[in-house]
C-alpha cells in the first residue's frame, strides 16, 4: 500500500500555491467537479454529492483526525459556454498546472500503485478533455514509495497548527472552521458567495432547473418579443437633439408598445443642483429620534421593476436571479427617463449608476438564464436602519410575504439594477448644459435624434416611418458561438473592421478598448444581420453611438502628427473602405425603424457615419472646433 512521502506533500503544496490563483477556491472547483454524479443540458448542469465533497475536503485540508458524520445534500451547478477558458484565465494565469502536485495536495492520505494511477483516478471524475486542458503530467520518478500514509498530527506541527486551528490552506495560514463546513471554509463557501466565480459556475443548492423542466411549471404570457422590436445592447440611451425633436415623446411612446404609462415609466427632471447619487438614490436622514431612508420616485420605481421579476416567478438564489427563457415574455422593459440630463455633471449625480452598470452579469445554458449585478443601494445601509429597515421595506411596497426572497436579497446584497430597468436621459447642448466625460459615453449608446428619427415636416400628418420598440438587454458579454446565423459567423469581419478604424485612433485619448469590441460584437448579435450590407448597417450605427461620439476637439487636438490630414478625415478614408458597399449611396436598410405601410419591407438609407463625419468636419473648418453633439 504505497503512499506519498510528507516532503512531498509540502512541496506538492508550494507548488500550488506559487502557480494557483485564488487555490482553495480553484481546488473547491476540483472538488465540487469531482464529486458530480449526474450531468444534464449537454453536459453543462451538474449535480454534485456534497456529503463526499465534505469528507474530501476534511481529509485533504484539515490535519487533525476528523470523526464525524456528514449529512447527505446535494448542490447544482450550472457552467457557462466558457467556463474553462475563464477557469483558466482566473487561477492557472492562462497556462496549465502541474497535475501531480495538485491531486497531491488533494489525495495525499490515499495510496496509490503509482503516479499514473492517481492521474487517471482523477481524470476519469472530471473528463479528459477538461483535465486536459488544464493540468500537465510529469515523466518523473513514482512519488508513492512509502509504506505508511503521512502522520497528520505531524504536518499539523509543520504549520504551527493546533487541535482548534487544524484546517491549513495552501500558503500555510491556519483557520478555525473545518474545512468541510459549506458556509465559512474557503473551499466551498466562495463557489456560491463570490461575485466573480458566477463567470466559471453557479451553484446553488437545489435543483434549480428542475424547477423548469415541466411545460406545465412554466408560467405562459402574451409574448412582447415582437418582430418589430429589437433587443438594445446596452440598457443606457443618450437622446441628443435640438429642442421640440420629440425626445421624451420618443420615451413615452417605446413604453406605450409593452406596458402603461402609470405602471412602466417614470419622468424625471433633472435639476441643476444635483452633484451626488443621494439625489436619485435617497438618503439617511437623521433628523428623527432614529435614522430614516428617504425615499425617491426613482429607487421606488426600481424596486417596482425588481418586483416586475418577481412576480414573473424569477427565481431569487443569493444575489442571483435565475429562470426560463420563457419568463422574460412577460417581464415589461421599465423606461427611466432623465429628462434634461446634462442640466447637471452627470459623473456626479449618475456615478453610481455609472459603475454598477458595468457589472451586469447574465450567463446563459441552454435556456436557462443566471443574472446578477452589484447593488446600487448597499446592504449596510439597509441593515444600519432601525428593526433592520422594516420600515423601508413597508415604504417600498415589500411587504406581503411573496416578497420576502427579494427583501432577503437587499438586505443581505445591496439593491441592484434590474435587467428590466432601461435609462434615457434627453440631452441639449447649449450655455445651460455640461458636456459628457468619456466614461459617460463609453457606457451608453448616444443617438443623435434627428440622425435616427429625422423630423419631416412633410409626413407630419400622415406619417409612413415609426421607431422600432427596444427592449432591454439579454446578454452582457458574446461568445463565439453565439454569432451563429448571422453573416459575421466567427464575429472576425466586425474585429477587422474594429481594428481599422482603432489604428486611426491610436495615440489619441479616443482609442478603444475591449468595452468597444464586446459592445460592437453585442450589436452585432442583437441585428443578427444576413447579408454584408446589414452586416455594414450595424458598424455604421455603432459608429453614430458609440465611436463618433468620443471625438471632438480644436483643429490642434484633431490634427495627425505629419498635420496633413485631421483624425476626422483619416476615419472618412478608412471608412469609405471599410462601409464600402453602403457609402456614397442609399443602399443600407435602417435597423431603427419600420414602414407603416409596408412592414415587411426594410426602409433604406444612406450611410449615417457619412453624413455626421461631414457635419463634424465643416464645423471643424467654421468654428476652429467641433464635437459629435448636435
Amino acid at each position: 500500500m504505497p503512499y506519498v512521502s510528507e516532503q512531498f506533500i509540502l512541496n506538492a503544496r508550494k507548488n500550488i500555491k506559487i502557480n494557483v490563483n485564488k487555490p482553495e477556491t480553484f481546488a473547491g472547483l476540483m472538488l465540487f467537479l469531482f464529486c458530480v454524479e449526474e450531468r444534464k443540458q449537454q453536459e453543462s448542469y451538474l449535480k454534485a454529492n456534497m456529503q463526499e465533497f465534505q469528507k474530501l475536503a476534511d481529509k485533504a485540508f484539515c490535519f487533525k483526525n476528523v470523526d464525524k458524520n456528514y449529512n447527505h445534500k446535494f448542490w447544482y451547478g450550472l457552467l457557462p459556454k466558457d467556463w474553462v477558458y475563464q477557469t483558466k484565465t482566473m487561477f492557472l494565469k492562462n497556462t496549465k498546472v502541474s497535475a501531480l502536485n495538485f491531486l497531491v495536495s488533494l489525495f495525499w492520505y490515499m495510496d496509490f500503485d503509482n503516479n499514473e494511477h492517481i492521474i487517471e483516478y482523477f481524470r476519469s471524475k472530471i473528463g479528459a478533455q477538461v483535465f486536459d486542458e488544464l493540468f500537465y503530467t510529469e515523466d518523473i520518478e513514482n512519488v508513492f514509495i512509502n509504506e505508511i500514509v503521512c502522520d497528520r498530527e505531524s504536518l499539523l506541527k509543520v504549520y504551527n497548527g493546533t487541535r482548534e486551528k487544524s484546517t491549513v490552506k495552501y500558503e500555510g495560514s491556519l483557520i478555525s472552521k473545518d474545512a468541510s463546513d459549506l458556509t465559512s471554509a474557503p473551499f466551498a463557501q466562495t463557489l456560491y458567495s463570490s461575485h466573480e466565480i458566477k463567470k466559471i459556475i453557479w451553484v446553488a443548492d437545489f435543483d434549480f432547473i428542475y424547477q423548469f423542466e415541466s411545460n406545465d411549471e412554466i408560467p405562459q404570457a402574451t409574448p412582447i418579443f415582437y418582430t418589430s422590436f429589437s433587443n438594445l445592447s446596452k440598457p443606457f440611451l443618450l437622446l441628443a437633439g435640438v429642442s421640440g425633436t420629440g425626445k421624451t415623446r420618443f420615451v413615452r411612446e417605446q413604453v406605450k408598445t409593452t406596458g402603461k404609462l402609470d405602471q412602466t415609466f417614470c419622468l424625471v427632471p433633472v435639476r441643476p443642483d444635483w452633484h451626488e447619487p443621494s439625489d436619485l438614490l435617497g438618503y439617511i436622514s437623521r433628523l428623527g429620534k432614529e435614522p430614516d431612508y428617504i425615499v425617491t420616485d426613482v429607487l421606488m420605481f426600481l424596486v417596482k421593476a425588481w418586483k416586475e421579476i418577481v412576480d414573473a416567478e424569477v427565481l431569487v438564489r443569493d444575489c442571483n436571479f435565475i429562470g426560463h427563457k420563457d419568463l422574460l415574455e412577460k417581464i415589461r422593459p421599465f423606461w427611466l427617463c432623465l429628462d434634461e440630463m446634462n442640466l447637471a455633471p452627470v459623473e456626479q449625480y449618475f456615478s453610481d449608476y455609472l459603475s454598477v452598470l458595468e457589472t451586469r452579469e447574465w450567463q446563459w445554458s441552454s435556456n436557462q438564464f443566471c443574472y446578477s449585478s452589484e447593488p446600487l443601494l448597499k446592504a449596510d445601509i439597509i441593515k444600519g436602519l432601525p428593526n433592520l429597515g422594516q420600515g423601508l421595506r413597508d415604504r417600498l411596497g415589500l411587504s406581503n410575504s411573496e416578497y420576502d426572497s427579494l427583501w432577503d436579497y437587499f438586505s443581505n446584497y445591496g439593491i441592484g439594477l434590474p435587467f428590466n430597468l432601461i435609462v434615457a436621459g434627453t440631452v441639449n447642448m447649449d450655455e445651460t448644459t455640461h458636456g459628457f466625460s468619456r466614461k459617460v459615453i463609453d457606457r451608453a449608446l448616444s443617438i443623435d435624434f434627428g440622425e435616427f428619427f429625422p423630423n419631416t415636416f412633410n409626413s407630419f400628418f400622415n406619417q409612413t416611418e415609426k421607431p422600432k420598440g427596444l427592449i432591454y438587454p439579454i446578454l452582457s458579454a458574446v461568445q463565439k458561438n453565439d454569432l451563429n446565423g448571422s453573416v459575421d459567423i466567427d464575429g472576425l469581419k466586425s474585429i477587422a473592421f474594429l481594428n481599422e478604424v482603432n489604428a486611426a485612433l491610436c495615440n489619441t485619448p479616443f482609442k478603444l478598448a475591449y468595452r468597444a469590441l464586446n459592445e460592437l460584437l453585442l450589436s452585432v448579435l442583437c441585428h443578427k444581420p444576413q447579408d454584408i450590407l446589414s452586416l455594414q448597417a450595424v458598424w455604421d450605427d455603432f459608429l453614430m453611438c458609440k465611436i463618433l461620439p468620443r471625438i471632438e476637439g480644436d483643429i490642434d487636438k484633431l490634427s495627425s502628427s505629419n498635420g496633413e490630414e485631421t483624425l476626422l478625415h483619416q476615419i472618412e478614408s478608412i471608412l469609405k473602405i471599410q462601409l464600402a458597399e453602403i457609402w456614397g449611396i442609399t443602399a443600407r436598410p435602417d435597423l431603427y425603424r419600420d414602414s407603416i405601410t409596408n412592414p415587411d419591407t426594410p426602409i433604406i438609407i444612406t450611410c449615417r457615419s457619412e453624413h455626421k463625419l461631414a457635419w463634424m468636419k465643416a464645423r471643424l473648418n467654421h468654428s476652429g472646433f467641433t464635437s459629435f453633439w448636435p
